[in-house]
């Protein structure tokens, strides 16, 4: 009974350093991919993040590009600009 005993935890850690050892290449390559992806974010940063101006400015200077599209709309359609 003792050497059944012995041969099933013999058997049950094989099978624990295993899975552990399939877990830590699993890690290593997760942490590889986390790794790239942070650099890349960290590239991306800069033309992402606020560049220092404000939301106001932003809508304003986005309503001045609105308006100045819309007209050269209009002058490609041939309307007035009366």
């Amino acid at each position: 009974a003792k050497s059944t005993d012995i041969e099933h935890k013999t058997a049950k850690k094989q099978d624990e350093e295993q899975a552990l050892q399939v877990k830590s290449t699993d890690l290593e390559g997760t942490q590889k991919e986390l790794d790239a992806a942070l650099a890349y974010f960290d590239k991306l940063k800069p033309s992402c993040v606020d560049a220092g101006v404000s939301y106001e400015d932003r809508v304003a200077r986005r309503k001045e590009e609105i308006e100045s599209l819309q007209e050269a709309l209009r002058i490609l359609n041939g309307e007035d600009l009366a």
